[in-house]
């Protein structure tokens, strides 16, 4: 049993030992990856989804202002450097707040932007479920007078307005 034990230690010990290294040189790669080496449609992946805090509702990946193209630089030093997606996004949020983010992180108010749709959305479903549902049912119709219920004054006097036509 102890030989088991020991030959399943030093398996473990070689598996660790290999992904530490395999890890380690991802990110020594990742450190050393040139800007230039970095193309436009990798950096615009990542512009598309923040916006230009000069230019209102303006993607970054579009803007064609001067501050967008350094801000776009930005983003391709960033990546040279092995930041990912999450990091420049966040690095983003914090200079410049969470209007350069497309999508507002679910905090504080923004969160009426993730919940109000949805229930406006049931809301409406319901609203139409009850228009189908009245639509369906017969009109309430009102029952026929029986002449027994009438007084005969009133009788005497739908049969003369019945005469007349």
């Amino acid at each position: 049993m102890s030989a088991r034990l020991r030959l399943f230690s030093w398996i473990v010990v070689w598996i660790t030992f290999f992904l530490t290294i395999l890890g380690s040189s991802e990110i020594a790669l990742a450190q050393t990856r040139d800007p230039n080496s970095i193309s436009d449609d990798e950096v615009n992946a990542i512009a598309k989804y923040l916006y230009c805090p000069v230019c209102e509702n303006v993607p970054l990946d579009v803007c064609g202002t001067q501050a967008c193209e350094q801000w776009r630089q930005v983003v391709r030093q960033k990546l040279a450097e092995g930041w990912n997606e999450a990091q420049i996004r966040q690095y983003f949020a914090e200079q410049y707040g969470d209007r350069a983010l497309a999508t507002p992180p679910p905090r504080g108010i923004n969160w009426l932007m993730y919940i109000v749709p949805p229930v406006a959305i049931l809301l409406g479903v319901w609203m139409l479920v009850q228009a189908f549902r009245s639509w369906k049912r017969p009109p309430a119709t009102a029952a026929p007078l029986q002449p027994e219920s009438l007084s005969p004054e009133v009788l005497k006097r739908i049969e003369e307005e019945l005469r007349q036509r």
